[in-house]
């Protein structure tokens, strides 16, 4: 394992530490719905990005790397959802909205935290 991904592992791991959410398919599906209720197409794509992830904000697509495990995914939509600025909030269910607003205090919360 060289050293870029011996450190996004263990960063991932970190961050997982950190979350109280449960990491399953369940959690993924719940995010995607958070996209999708804000207006947001998400895709399972290869490719070579750099995060695992590339935001087409003018399309409103969000491109995760297919062949990640599912944890990464998940950290990786999370870590859009801090910082995609032209989500639509107001369209998002109460369910996906208190979904987004814990995974908004929780991720800002580990990065002051460093």
């Amino acid at each position: 394992m060289n050293g870029y991904f011996r450190f996004q592992f263990i960063k991932q791991q970190l961050i997982k530490s950190l979350m109280t959410f449960k990491y399953n398919v369940g959690l993924l599906k719940k995010i995607e719905d958070i996209f999708k209720e804000g207006g947001y197409t998400v895709r399972y794509e290869k490719g070579n990005f750099q995060n695992g992830y590339c935001v087409l904000e003018k399309r409103r697509v969000v491109v995760i790397n297919r062949f990640h495990e599912i944890d990464a995914k998940i950290n990786s939509m999370m870590e859009i959802l801090v910082n995609i600025a032209d989500l639509e909030l107001e369209n998002l269910s109460s369910e996906s909205a208190e979904l987004f607003q814990q995974i908004r205090s929780e991720k800002v919360d580990t990065l002051f935290d460093k």
